[in-house]
């Protein structure tokens, strides 16, 4: 009998900004409607399948609170606002991002989906020739309703309400929303109940992660990159922290045990990531079994795995068995994946036959059980089979039941197969690994969390923020302190880097590198400590965002007297556009005032900012913001604008070397507030000099909080100009 270990891993990042609430992205809540529930609740069908689900703890609680109706994210918000009274700048966000799923099946399968999608494309050609082409009210509620319907369950195709909304196609009513709303609420609410009871019923095993999905080994020493890349660059400084790779477990664990009421027997540890530092961190935390990948025991061995030409393994007796890890108290079994059994289910199935794919992998298991039995001696082969449980589905037919129901009905029916769950896989492991190679499940490296320039600017920003958080003020509340810890726990997970570079790349790289960012400066907000500058400007160097910045054309001396007196004292200035730079992650039109347009000009001997708002600059600071340049270079300089009672304060401010604020008096600084806010700056006051870099924010805050930056990702950026500039400009 060969006994089968299948682990679906659950996992998302945590999506949500702690300092606001916002959830930036809605991969938890749409993966809820479509994968976590059914994946499980399928099972059902099956009762003599037994299969392991890894639940990552950082999904699980955004899940929760969505089933509470506490969490909000721009995507909810948007979907289930009234079409006839959204915004401009929320009609294009719509447009914008209700189209991520599969194209050839969620949506082509809806005529309607589709129709939309093709004047959505449409629009985009008509719009690149200068012509203009919109949704009207009717087409942006439908796109509202199918944005959402496309991702609802394939269990729900029975239920009345789904069923009549599929059927009804378009010229849907705000009813309709609601009800389609009733269904999501419905499903969320079921996923934790759905793994607790198949868990009870010991049909399920639940493992975990580390709570936020760190890479652990590189949290203990990110030096262990050099083992397989010795020449290469790394960050200005080394991360070391296994005690914040300990506490990721044990907050794993503790949540586990609150949520399902037991404690969890494996860790999946974050992208299959182990070294032999970390193994005592996970036996420490009373974990039975962990598992990574075939070629991280490749490594640990020095012996390689072979296939023949039909894919099948010709050293089985070594990869189709469990291990133990380490020494003595501090060992712990480990499962070695088969990755090429992994990923025919991830990666090349979904183009297949539902039967073919089942019968071709079931296939597959008996002969590598058989070769396994035929090189021991007649010993049972254990084959582990582990891979992500959420992405791949999409692109199946019918969500991939047809070819889940295939193989567990083929699973459950053979003779010579059995499946088990992971501590059932990995209970007698008595062959003995005292080391292993440190590696992750992609390429056996840690290359994707730390080899691009990307990742080392981000790793060397934790180390800063780390050490801040080893400083904290003595007068620091408790709660200030906990805040700040947590934030940093979120930003050593893992996603972040894996978008980092020039490995991945997705439509939302910019959305996850500013989540990155943000967490990491909420880190010294907790803490109120100086937020480096850098932190404000985007990570991304190997593929960076189009800038929304116009730069000068000519010099400019505007009269600074908070009127545009005329077209032309800006005309030759620079501009970014508030819609353009703010972008969709934090929209704050309907939560108060957001600056439309910032123009930015200079002459031989100041630099001039103009700003223009959704009300007067004088109305937006009686309501108590405050509107800040922050310069990166010259570094530690800003300007602070702020007043309530009609009158104003401009102050110019340089840090000084114990990171406090000092007023700079004297400078000759200029600052007029009516209906726009303008500034004048002497390039002198700043220390900057002709020929050197300029580079700036302009900032909204309240509350100490900031509401928005502008440009979003680039600082504004120019050379101090010489007499030159306007002929260089008009050639250029």
């Amino acid at each position: 009998m060969t006994r089968v270990a299948l682990l679906w891993h659950m996992h998302q990042p945590l999506y949500q900004d702690l300092l606001t609430g916002e959830h930036i992205l809605p991969w938890v809540r749409l993966h809820a409607l479509k994968d976590y529930w059914g994946m499980v609740a399928l099972l059902r069908e099956f009762p003599s399948v037994h299969v392991t689900f890894n639940l990552v703890p950082s999904m699980l609680t955004q899940l929760e609170a969505f089933a509470r109706e506490e969490a909000r994210d721009p995507h909810l918000e948007i979907g289930l606002k009234p079409a006839d009274a959204l915004t401009e700048d929320e009609r294009a966000f719509a447009l914008a991002n209700f189209f991520h799923a599969h194209g050839p099946r969620m949506i082509a399968p809806y005529p309607r989906y589709a129709e939309l999608a093709a004047l959505r494309d449409a629009a985009r050609q008509l719009s690149a020739r200068g012509q203009s082409a919109g949704f009207d009210t009717e087409d942006l509620r439908d796109l509202q309703v199918w944005h959402k319907l496309a991702w609802i369950d394939p269990f729900y195709a029975d239920d009345a309400r789904v069923k009549a909304l599929i059927a009804k196609d378009r010229a849907y009513t705000e009813d309709d929303k609601q009800r389609l709303r009733e269904v999501e609420l419905e499903i969320l609410r079921k996923v934790i109940p759905e793994y607790r009871e198949a868990a009870e019923r010991s049909q399920v095993e639940l493992s975990t992660s580390p709570f936020y999905h760190p890479i652990l080994p590189l949290l203990c020493d990110t030096d262990v990159f050099l083992r397989t890349h010795p020449d290469s660059r790394m960050p200005r400084e080394s991360f070391r922290h296994p005690e914040d790779a300990a506490e990721q477990l044990a907050r794993a664990v503790a949540y586990h045990e609150r949520t399902f009421g037991r404690r969890p027997l494996g860790v999946w540890p974050s992208e299959g990531s182990v070294s032999d530092v970390m193994v005592p961190l996970v036996a420490r935390e009373g974990f039975r079994w962990m598992a990574t990948d075939e070629e991280i025991l490749a490594r640990t061995t020095g012996r390689g795995f072979s296939r023949t030409g039909d894919g099948h393994l010709e050293q089985p007796e070594r990869l189709y068995r469990p291990y133990r890890v380490g020494t003595g108290v501090s060992s712990v079994s480990c499962g070695f994946r088969d990755h090429t059994l992994s990923d025919l289910i991830g990666f090349t199935y979904a183009g297949w036959s539902p039967h073919g794919a089942a019968d071709d992998f079931v296939n597959r298991l008996v002969e590598g059980g058989r070769r396994y039995s035929a090189a021991t001696g007649g010993e049972e082969a254990t084959i582990f089979v582990i891979l992500d449980g959420e992405n791949a589905w999409e692109h199946y037919e019918q969500q991939g039941r047809p070819f889940l129901r295939a193989l567990y009905g083929r699973l459950a029916s053979h003779p010579e197969l059995q499946t088990v769950t992971m501590s059932e896989a990995c209970a007698g492991a008595t062959e003995a690994l005292p080391s292993i190679f440190p590696g992750s499940w992609i390429n056996g490296d840690f290359y994707i969390w730390i080899g691009h320039s990307d990742d080392h600017r981000a790793w060397s920003q934790l180390v800063d923020a780390r050490r801040a958080l080893d400083s904290p003020r003595s007068d620091l509340p408790l709660e200030s302190l906990a805040r700040a810890r947590e934030e940093m726990l979120i930003a050593e997970g893992s996603d972040w880097f894996w978008w980092y570079g020039d490995d991945h790349s997705s439509e939302h790289d910019v959305e996850f590198d500013e989540l990155f960012r943000r967490h990491v400066r909420n880190v010294y907000r907790a803490l109120e400590k100086p937020i480096p500058e850098e932190l404000f400007v985007t990570n991304i160097t190997t593929a960076p965002p189009t800038s929304p910045i116009e730069p000068p054309t000519g010099f400019v001396q505007p009269l600074i007297d908070g009127r545009v007196t005329d077209y032309f004292e800006w005309l030759g200035a620079g501009c970014v556009e508030g819609s353009a730079a703010a972008g969709a992650m934090h929209q704050v039109s309907e939560r108060g005032p957001a600056i439309s347009l910032v123009e930015f000009g200079f002459d031989l001997e100041n630099l001039y900012i103009r700003v223009d708002a959704t009300m007067s600059g004088r109305e937006l600071l009686r309501r108590g913001f405050e509107l800040s340049v922050r310069f990166v270079k010259p570094a530690a300089w800003r300007l602070g604008l702020q007043g309530r009672d009609g009158s104003f304060t401009a102050m110019l401010q340089q840090k000084g070397e114990s990171g406090d604020w000092q007023q700079v008096f004297g400078a000759g600084v200029r600052a007029a507030v009516r209906a726009v806010v303008e500034l004048q700056i002497p390039f002198a006051a700043i220390g900057a000099k002709v020929g050197e870099q300029v580079a700036l924010f302009v900032t909204l805050v309240r509350d100490s909080t900031e509401i928005e930056r502008h440009p979003r990702h680039h600082a504004i950026e120019f050379e101090v100009p010489d007499g030159r500039f306007p002929a260089r400009a008009w050639t250029a």
